[in-house]
């Protein structure tokens, strides 16, 4: 019987085949010893009583869904409106020394206001502007004369109520002449003071919302 010849050599790797053939080998020796050496992976568990302690010494200014304290900005609109329009209404009254007035309402309150939180840390601002009516009785020419208009209040903002300016609008000038108005414009500028107040009280309460 004739003998089966010997099988052919394989044909010599070129340098790319080897180059790939030491690549696959390399990468199943490093997964192997991946999966050897990993950790477990993590289990999920319910909190407990245990845990609450830790969450509140770490809290957030955030709303519920915003615990990060990522970029969060909330409208304090009505808050402060409704808030100044009280705050105005217990301004009072004042004596000068030819009259008096008082603080009878407020006819306009518009602005916003907002506070911004940004990686936990709260800002607070506003603009505003109001016009609140007056009421008062003067002496003038011998005689007690009332006296109704509105404190013009421009627009200002948080921090700046140390340029706060008052502008006095009379319901009826016809009736008063021009040294009347300029004595009762000074008298109604003293209420400057009460009003930066109640405004510097109001910032305050803002910022602790």
């Amino acid at each position: 019987m004739e003998e089966m010849g010997a099988s052919a050599p394989a044909a010599p790797l070129t340098a790319g085949e080897a180059e790939e053939n030491k690549k696959a080998a390399s990468y199943r020796y490093w997964v192997r010893e991946k999966k050897e050496d990993a950790a477990p992976a993590p289990v999920p568990r319910r909190l407990d009583a245990n845990d609450m302690p830790k969450l509140q010494n770490n809290p957030s200014l955030g709303s519920a869904w915003n615990q990060a304290g990522t970029w969060e900005e909330k409208n304090l609109n009505s808050w402060a409106s409704n808030r100044l329009k009280e705050l105005m209404g217990t301004v009072g009254s004042l004596e000068f020394s030819g009259g008096n007035a008082c603080i009878d309402g407020v006819s306009n309150c518009s602005g916003d206001a907002f506070s911004v939180t940004v990686r936990n840390k709260k800002k607070v601002n506003y603009n505003y502007e109001l016009s609140l009516k007056f009421k008062g009785e003067w002496s003038i020419k011998e005689e007690n004369k009332t006296v109704k208009g509105h404190l013009e209040i421009p627009e200002f903002s948080f921090g700046e109520l140390d340029d706060l300016q008052v502008d006095i609008r009379f319901s009826d000038e016809k009736s008063l002449t021009m040294d009347d108005k300029m004595r009762i414009r000074k008298d109604m500028k003293t209420f400057i003071s009460p009003i930066r107040e109640k405004l510097q009280l109001f910032e305050q309460e803002l910022k602790d919302r």
